[in-house]
């Protein structure tokens, strides 16, 4: 994985659990990567990756159950688009606007745009 040294790390890694989830790749319920291998995976400080792990827990994305790991909360889906929706919102859609007015760009265009995308991917 490589790191954008804009962003804290522990935000990154987060993102990267919280895509995977998106993806399906890992389900509700689903016991995820300790804290030590998920440091060796990454190539990162094991105390990063527990922060990240700290992170996601207080936004009820994981859960620790002592002795055993961390896992993939129930309802942790909807948990992580009410997050990523909320923050894209407020954060990237702004920009999007804003460059898309200085550069005349149109709800239009902008719809016809998506529309592609999406065919595409």
């Amino acid at each position: 994985m490589e790191f954008n040294k804009n962003r804290p790390i522990y935000l990154q890694i987060a993102d990267y659990i919280n895509e995977n989830i998106l993806l399906e790749k890992w389900s509700e319920g689903e016991r995820i990567l300790s804290v030590r291998e998920m440091s060796m995976k990454l190539q990162v400080n094991p105390n990063t990756v527990m922060r990240s792990y700290t992170h996601l827990q207080s936004e009820d994305v994981l859960h620790n159950q002592r002795g055993i790991g961390y896992f993939i909360s129930e309802g942790s889906v909807k948990k992580v688009q009410l997050i990523k929706k909320e923050n894209f919102i407020e954060t990237d859609l702004p920009d999007v606007f804003r460059t898309g007015s200085l550069l005349g760009v149109t709800p239009e265009e902008l719809s016809d745009y998506y529309r592609i995308y999406l065919e595409a991917n």
